[in-house]
């Protein structure tokens, strides 16, 4: 397998993983209702992704680099939204 080929793979599972927290992130966003959310799994997943992200740049894989940066963006704003309402 080339490595245009495995990096293409790496991409399209970062957007399909990263593509399934939107219903969550639009829901939120648009009802401001988080209550049943919960703080402590947001928050190691905050964590996990920020790692991830770190070890994308570590080891120069784009795939890693963008899709956890993106899950990061929206997981913050989940938690931004469970901090402020609750």
């Amino acid at each position: 397998m080339t490595t245009a080929l495995i990096e293409t793979i790496g991409l399209v599972a970062g957007t399909l993983t990263t593509a399934s927290f939107l219903p969550q992130v639009l829901k939120a966003f648009r009802t401001r209702q988080t209550r049943d959310i919960s703080l402590l799994m947001y928050s190691i997943l905050c964590t996990g992704v920020s790692i991830w992200l770190v070890y994308g740049f570590l080891i120069n894989s784009l795939a890693v680099i963008l899709a956890n940066a993106v899950t990061l963006i929206l997981v913050l704003g989940v938690l931004f939204l469970k901090l402020r309402h609750g």
